[in-house]
């Protein structure tokens, strides 16, 4: 990530010659380049990136066959509200309570809901939506382990591995110990939650 100020020093430092950073700007724009915010992204400890290489190096050479009885399985939460404090408006002193500033919503939230799905390279599980409460580890092998993926192990055949998140409910020792009583393989998912 660079500024303009901070391009016009290293382009001083770098050959002793002072340009505006207006200039520097007018040049990056004629190379198509647009000023933009920039992602937020979290920071990757040490752990984090050697994890992730040693995944990739483990499974560098698989072959299609490989992941073919692999599920990756994910799940995002949704918000029902209309309102999600994103949104902003444009407005003049005085406006704060125009109608056409206000968005409406739901007094208590509106709530929201979380849905979990499992795909591999030529199938995939039906969508489960959990409508209420938060996933425990216990609700994790009830509603999915156990009723969603159990029979798809059992519909893939020998070979079948898991990969899902490293979030506390799916790492929980209750759900590692109905894996291992299912014989349930699974391959150990770099992504670590920052957050």
């Amino acid at each position: 990530m660079s500024t303009a100020r901070a391009l016009q020093n290293d382009f001083q430092q770098a050959t002793g010659v002072n340009v505006s950073d207006q200039k520097i700007r007018n040049r990056l724009q004629e190379g198509g380049l647009r000023a933009q915010h920039p992602l937020v992204g979290t920071v990757l400890t040490a752990r984090h990136r050697g994890a992730r290489l040693a995944f990739a190096i483990e499974h560098q050479n698989w072959q299609v066959h490989h992941w073919c009885p692999v599920l990756f399985t994910d799940e995002s939460r949704f918000t029902l509200s209309t309102c999600d404090r994103c949104e902003r408006v444009w407005r003049s002193r005085g406006e704060h309570y125009a109608a056409c500033n206000i968005i409406q919503h739901d007094r208590f939230g509106g709530g929201s809901v979380m849905v979990w799905e499992g795909i591999s390279m030529e199938e995939c599980t039906d969508l489960y939506r959990r409508d209420n409460g938060t996933l425990t580890a216990i609700r994790h092998r009830d509603e999915i382990l156990g009723p969603i993926i159990r029979p798809y192990t059992g519909a893939v055949g020998p070979g079948f591995l898991l990969v899902h998140d490293n979030a506390q409910p799916h790492v929980a020792r209750v759900c590692r110990q109905f894996l291992e009583d299912e014989g349930i393989n699974n391959i150990e998912w770099p992504h670590t939650r920052l957050t």
